[in-house]
């Protein structure tokens, strides 16, 4: 018969019994998902401004230096702004493939409670 105070025993309870609980946790709480999401939102409005602030202010410039007064700056603005859809663009698959590597994660995961429950019977 095993002691009753064993502490391998103990040791491995304890293990099993924190992977229980890290596997119960949220991995997000519901704000930080909100939080997340307007980040990936307002890092794509700036993509998209920037790229139409710096289509403008180089075609400004060119029409200033070569006397061509609108014809540059709305070529320009027309450049930055595909430039700056192509780069959301970007942005949106990034996330979406972030995304669906969590759910596969998540999907692949074994739950230690379940584990747990099936080594004891």
């Amino acid at each position: 018969m095993t002691e009753p105070h064993d502490p391998a025993r103990l040791r491995e309870l304890e293990e099993r019994l924190s992977k229980a609980k890290k596997a119960q946790e949220p991995k997000t709480t519901r704000g930080e998902e909100h939080f997340s999401q307007a980040n990936m939102a307002w890092r794509m409005v700036i993509e998209l401004v920037a790229g139409l602030g710096i289509g403008f202010g180089v075609g400004f410039g060119l029409d200033g230096l070569l006397g061509t007064t609108p014809f540059l700056m709305i070529i320009f603005v027309g450049l930055g702004f595909t430039a700056g859809i192509k780069t959301m663009m970007r942005t949106a698959n990034e996330v979406q493939k972030q995304h669906a590597a969590e759910v596969a994660a998540e999907k692949n995961a074994g739950t230690p409670a379940n584990e747990m429950r099936d080594e004891n019977g």
